[in-house]
């Protein structure tokens, strides 16, 4: 389970759909009070900040509809609440990269 912290217009497709249904996973944990996941680490750092992962969601979703993909499953803005910029990373963006370079998969990093 990841969000990474890289423009998605740096993201292959693999990662950008990939992160896309991820985050809704996170979003449904959270916003559902679901147990599965719930104390992932990437789960955890998304507590709080829901406006922040709303946003990424937005992001995503501009990028995917900029390659042609129709996005048919918005989030509720509704549960859209707290902080608006993530700053706590299990990552940082050099690591990031690195890791997105080995896996040779077309990501542009």
């Amino acid at each position: 389970m990841r969000i990474w912290d890289l423009s998605p217009k740096r993201l292959c497709r693999s990662h950008l759909l990939g992160e896309h249904r991820e985050l809704h996973a996170i979003w449904s944990v959270i916003t559902g009070n679901r147990l599965g996941y719930s104390r992932h680490p990437e789960t955890l750092r998304w507590r709080g900040k829901l406006k922040a992962l709303y946003l990424r969601h937005e992001l995503l979703v501009q990028e995917m509809e900029k390659r042609g993909y129709n996005h048919k499953s918005p989030l509720e803005k509704r549960f859209a609440r707290g902080k608006a910029v993530q700053r706590a990373f299990i990552d940082s963006r050099k690591e990031q990269r690195v890791a997105l370079r080995k896996k040779k998969c077309g990501c542009k990093v």
